[in-house]
């Protein structure tokens, strides 16, 4: 991409990278209610870097202070993003006065937000809302208020740490993967330009000043344009065309194509909205609103891209281009006969790992994978929840203290918590009773600040789920493996909506192992168990103590995490000499850790031993059943609601 307004000519799948990263910062710039950009890419790949750069190329606020980069840290509260009433002052002086927030503070410039995967849903959700209508209104503790927080919204994530929810990544205008460039000049030269900024950083910046002031100028430009720019009743019913044939859920992407593609048609100096513009606003907007499911990969592969331009074409009531005699890349219904030839394999679609499912069709006995049925809606299991209440990040399984949800009891005030107003007012009321009559007359308030008391509020929390396997020589027939594995996956979508973090220890042959560490990402999961083998014997105890071993070490991480332990089995410990007395050592030792387990009973056939109950048993944890009839069993057995209500969005 030219940062001088070059016109990026269809199709857009040859602008990759940083190139792609800069022309959706740019755009969001041009027109702040595309709803912000999401980055997503591993470590190291300028991320932060590339968002920093934006806030020099805005233009100055009304008073006329130079745009700002603001950083949302993920542990902020509520109150600290939006704002809130100054309590000592209300109290002490008897008036209402709001401190602003980080919303207004970005005001006019760019919200960052570092690792915005692991951002609490709520406050998540308030930011998009401020980012699409350009103003925050606080409703609250008697307060109304209303500021202006027109900003362009970036968050960064690596998805190895988990990803967004689905209705959470709808809310995002576009979104880019960066990965970092594989030609070894351009890395060479990336080395060279960080080396010669830390070297002498005010003379680097000096020698890309003119450069720098042009972009920033042309931003201004298109800005100015934006609002000018017209889009014909064509381009909209190709847009809805498009957005028609790839299934994308509500209106919310037809919006966002239409006004991405109006910044594209400003940032190029055009008047009105062509195919163009369109072609590069469908793979910065659409490609992440396709995953519906945690099993789904998304993107938008190049078929699938010239496949929704012709819809596209045919919505606008335009004729398809003649076929290509040579089967190039033309596809488009443009014309475009210079249209960049698309390097081969460079897919959006080529991490799917679509091979993965096939190799075990035709040998269940040997391969365990995880691929899931695609028919019907998807399924989601009743709650298996740790006992007690806990203090962990938010999430939706487990009881826990949080800063949100109902109100249990007043508690010691500490500041940035919320109010416990009766238990104030009850506080005021006991330390000044009998001088009722001398604060009437001085026309004040009881209440002082020593008078507070603090709102403990009970929602619900994430958990370390641990997945123990049992992928033994028992295992191997056909149906009980695939049970194992609608079951398996059954439990990872269950953990991947209520926002834990998982992990795998598998126990096959001689001994058992970790074949998933713990991590948000559920895709990682399932990568992982897509090709794993199955045979052997049954090392029980030796999982339960990797088991143990994982979660000891999770601890030290994250203490206020609790695990979850998930044994799915048919009970059968055969690895060794007294390997039943040593399944059973291991079981009474987790359950002395206090480490709440679930025991999934993979066993079938008409003879039963009820192992896997007494495993249940010996964890002290829930013992679920499983049948060998069918998958809809399998789900009843587990507990599965199958509901429209019920569906993963």
């Amino acid at each position: 991409m030219s940062t001088t307004g070059e016109v990026l000519r269809y199709p857009f799948s040859a602008v990759v990278g940083q190139d792609r990263l800069k022309l959706a910062l740019i755009l969001s710039a041009i027109a702040p209610g595309i709803g912000g950009v999401l980055i997503r890419g591993e470590k190291g790949t300028a991320k932060t870097t590339a968002v920093r750069g934006l806030g020099p190329l805005l233009p100055a606020g009304a008073d006329g202070r130079p745009a700002r980069v603001v950083e949302l840290p993920i542990g902020a509260t509520e109150d600290r993003v939006i704002g809130s009433l100054d309590l000592a002052r209300a109290l002490r002086d008897g008036e209402a006065v709001f401190t602003p927030g980080l919303l207004a503070r970005a005001d006019g410039g760019v919200l960052y937000i570092d690792e915005v995967n692991l951002l609490a849903d709520h406050l998540v959700d308030v930011l998009l809302d401020a980012a699409a209508s350009g103003r925050v209104t606080i409703e609250r503790d008697g307060v109304s208020h209303t500021q202006d927080a027109e900003f362009v919204l970036v968050g960064t994530m690596n998805p190895e740490e988990g990803e967004l929810r689905p209705q959470l990544l709808d809310r995002f205008g576009l979104a880019v993967d960066v990965v970092a460039p594989s030609d070894v000049e351009e890395r060479v030269a990336v080395v060279q330009r960080r080396m010669a900024f830390d070297a002498d950083p005010a003379s680097f910046i000096a020698a890309h000043a003119a450069a720098q002031a042009a972009l920033a100028a042309q931003i201004a430009a298109a800005r100015e344009r934006v609002h000018r720019v017209g889009i014909a009743p064509a381009q909209l019913r190709r847009i809805a065309g498009i957005c028609a044939h790839l299934q994308v859920d509500g209106l919310r992407g037809d919006l966002v194509v239409a006004r991405a593609a109006a910044a594209h048609a400003a940032w190029r100096g055009a008047d009105e909205v062509d195919q163009t513009d369109i072609a590069v606003a469908v793979e910065l907007a659409l490609p992440h609103r396709r995953r519906r499911d945690p099993f789904d990969t998304g993107g938008l592969g190049e078929q699938e891209l010239s496949d929704a331009m012709a819809a596209g074409d045919e919505a606008a009531g335009e004729p398809e281009p003649d076929p290509d005699p040579d089967g190039g890349p033309d596809g488009g219904g443009s014309g475009d006969g210079d249209a960049p030839d698309i390097p081969d394999g460079d897919t959006d679609g080529d991490t799917d790992g679509g091979d993965t499912s096939g190799d075990g069709a035709g040998d269940d006995s040997r391969r365990f994978g995880t691929a899931p049925s695609r028919q019907g809606p998807s399924t989601r299991l009743r709650a298996m929840t740790v006992t007690g209440i806990g203090d962990g990040d938010p999430g939706r399984r487990s009881r826990s203290r949080t800063v949100r949800g109902h109100t249990t009891r007043a508690v010691d005030f500490e500041a940035g918590s919320a109010v416990h107003l009766f238990g104030t007012t009850l506080a005021a009321a006991q330390r000044t009773v009998g001088s009722g009559t001398a604060w009437r007359a001085a026309g004040r308030s009881p209440v002082r600040v020593e008078d507070l008391r603090g709102a403990q509020r009970e929602g619900t929390e994430g958990n370390l789920v641990v997945f123990v396997l049992d992928l033994s020589g028992s295992m191997t027939a056909r149906d009980r493996l695939r049970a194992l594995t609608e079951a398996c996956v059954a439990l990872l979508r269950d953990s991947y909506t209520r926002r834990d973090r998982v992990a795998v220890v598998v126990a096959r042959g001689s001994g058992a192992r970790v074949v998933v560490p713990p991590t948000r990402s559920v895709d990682l999961a399932v990568a992982r168990l897509s090709d794993l083998r199955v045979g052997g014997r049954t090392p029980l105890a030796e999982g339960l103590d990797e088991a143990r071993s994982l979660i000891a070490n999770a601890r030290i991480r994250e203490p206020r995490r609790r695990p979850l332990l998930a044994v799915l089995t048919d009970g059968r410990a055969t690895s060794g000499p007294r390997a039943v007395a040593r399944a059973q050592a291991a079981a009474r030792a987790v359950r002395r850790d206090g480490i709440d387990a679930v025991v999934i009973d993979c066993e079938q056939g008409m003879i039963r031993l009820g192992l896997a109950a007494e495993l249940a048993h010996r964890l002290g944890g829930r013992h679920v059943p499983m049948t060998e009839l069918s998958g809809t069993s399998i789900r009843d057995a587990l507990g599965v609601r199958n509901t429209p209500a019920d569906r993963v969005a």
